[in-house]
């Protein structure tokens, strides 16, 4: 039997780490083999690109560099891990996946949605999560949150401003009211338990 992709999307900090942990152990806890994965990286060379992606000045690439990039790393993490893993019957959750690129260089970085498709369709084949939970937070709270996660020391691509975060928000939300048979929205305010427990309400179904 087939096993399914779960993808966790969301601005920064809005606990996606957090709840993609509890959330792997509540699938384990059902008795499935998960894998627990990440974008830019889940293998060697993806894991490659990820330095070259967020280490470095916040102009070290532009928007078509960094989807070139992304897509590359992409290709070889569907191939080599998320697809085999999910045709073996196991559940993989990810984050991060294509819609980080439709966001984040697709529209905050204008180059569009249809290219960042594109890049997608031909470096993995199309293939896309079973389910994406799109995790939200008020901007003020994930502010909060993101200082008192990282300080002064944010990557290159975090450390953006809360302009260029606001487009990034916006398309998430854009993308999940276009697509709502894949994206589930869930508010990730309040306590850890209680945004695990939405996400386990709306991931039952997939159980079947």
């Amino acid at each position: 039997m087939r096993g399914r992709f779960i993808s966790i999307e969301g601005g920064e900090a809005v606990g996606k780490s957090t709840q993609i942990r509890l959330l792997a152990d509540w699938v384990k806890g059902q008795g499935l083999d998960v894998t627990v994965t990440r974008e830019p990286g889940g293998t060697e060379s993806a894991e490659a690109i990820r330095t070259l992606l967020l280490e470095g000045g916040t102009d070290r690439w532009n928007a078509r560099s960094e989807a070139l990039l992304f897509a590359a790393a992409r290709a070889d993490h569907v191939a080599r891990l998320i697809r085999p893993a999910v045709e073996a019957g196991g559940w993989v959750i990810s984050d991060r996946f294509v819609d980080s690129s439709r966001a984040y260089q697709g529209v905050a970085g204008g180059l569009g949605d249809e290219a960042i498709l594109s890049l997608h369709r031909f470096g993995s084949e199309g293939f896309m999560p079973d389910c994406t939970i799109l995790l939200e937070l008020p901007a003020d709270e994930a502010a909060r949150r993101a200082t008192a996660r990282d300080g002064a020391n944010s990557d290159r691509i975090g450390g953006r401003d809360a302009g260029y975060h606001a487009s990034v928000v916006a398309a998430f939300r854009a993308l999940a009211e276009a697509e709502p048979q894949r994206f589930r929205i869930i508010d990730a305010s309040g306590a850890a338990d209680e945004v695990h427990a939405r996400i386990v309400t709306t991931l039952q179904p997939l159980m079947a």
